[in-house]
Formats: C-alpha cells, sequence, structure tokens
C-alpha cells in the first residue's frame, strides 16, 4: 500500500544510517521498525501479579469445634433453621 509519511528529521536519519548498515532498502527498514514498535505500543501491558498475605483464622476464644450446632448458632442467630 501506498501512503505518504512525514518523518521527524532525528527519525528520517536514523532509518537511513540503519538501512545503509543493513544493506537494505529504507522501506523495509521502516516496515520492520514500525511492526516491531507497533506491537509493542499495542500489546497491553504486563499484570502485576496478585498477592495476599495469609493470617491464621482460628477460632476466637469461648469457642469450639465440638459443638457445631453451637457455632452456628452464635453465627446464626437462635432464630435461624
Amino acid at each position: 500500500m501506498r501512503t505518504t509519511l512525514t518523518l521527524d528529521p532525528d527519525i528520517a536519519a536514523k532509518a537511513k544510517k540503519g538501512a545503509a548498515r543493513l544493506h537494505k532498502p529504507f522501506k523495509e527498514v521502516i516496515n520492520a521498525a514500525l511492526r516491531v514498535g507497533l506491537d509493542e505500543i499495542l500489546a497491553p501491558p504486563a499484570a502485576k501479579p496478585y498477592r495476599t498475605k495469609p493470617r491464621p483464622l482460628g477460632l476466637r476464644r469461648g469457642f469450639s469445634y465440638d459443638n457445631i450446632s453451637e457455632l452456628i448458632a452464635a453465627a446464626e442467630g437462635e432464630d435461624h433453621p
């Protein structure tokens, strides 16, 4: 596809130097740079891993696993079925 593109002078100079150093056409160097640059710009940023700090829950003082119905009554109320 043919299109007109205005390059900043510093970018045009870098591309010309790169084309000369790589012995490749200017157009090929620009297309390769655009591919790499667009892939990086359009890629979503890496998500930071989510971490939680564990802590012991245990039972509050005065409660026991020995009588589960008592624990449920304390948590949900006596009227809960």
